[in-house]
C-alpha cells in the first residue's frame, strides 16, 4: 500500500480545495482537478493574478501537481 500524497496548487499557488489539501491517489487528485476546473466553465477561463486569463484548455499546464 502506497503512502503517497498528491497536492494540486492553482496558478496562483493555492491549493485547489481547503479540505482536503492533499489526495491519496493521482486518480483522486485528477478527479478533484476536473471538478475544480468546471467551476470556471461559465466564464470560459481562469483568472489568475499572476498570469491573467488562462484558457481552460491550458489550465492544467499552469497548475502544480506534486507529491508530498
Amino acid at each position: 500500500m502506497s503512502n503517497k500524497k498528491y497536492q494540486i496548487l492553482s496558478p496562483d499557488g493555492f491549493t485547489i480545495e481547503r479540505e482536503p489539501y492533499f489526495y491519496t491517489s493521482k486518480k483522486k487528485a485528477m478527479e478533484a482537478f476536473d471538478k475544480w476546473k468546471k467551476n470556471y466553465e461559465h466564464q470560459g477561463y481562469y483568472s489568475s493574478s499572476r498570469y491573467g486569463r488562462i484558457t481552460l484548455s491550458e489550465l492544467e499546464d499552469y497548475c502544480q501537481f506534486t507529491n508530498i
